[in-house]
């Protein structure tokens, strides 16, 4: 689901990863890399929780990534 003019309907999966990239994209391109962040599960895998954090550091930009491992 989509908002448009603050109703939700239905998209597609392209429509809608291009809406969280662009949503991104501004919020980095406006606040920097800093504004952004990631948070990961303890109860993901290793392999998971490797592909979030590399996500977070190569595509985002950012070091702001954590988990719940530690509990």
């Amino acid at each position: 689901m989509v908002r448009d003019d603050g109703e939700l309907r239905p998209a597609s999966w392209d429509e809608a990863l291009d809406r969280a990239g662009a949503g991104f994209r501004d919020v980095i391109d406006r606040h920097g890399p800093g504004a952004v962040g990631m948070f990961s599960c303890s109860k993901s895998t290793n392999e998971m929780n490797f592909a979030a954090q590399k996500f977070a550091r190569t595509v985002l930009g950012t070091n702001n990534i954590d988990s719940c491992n530690r509990t």
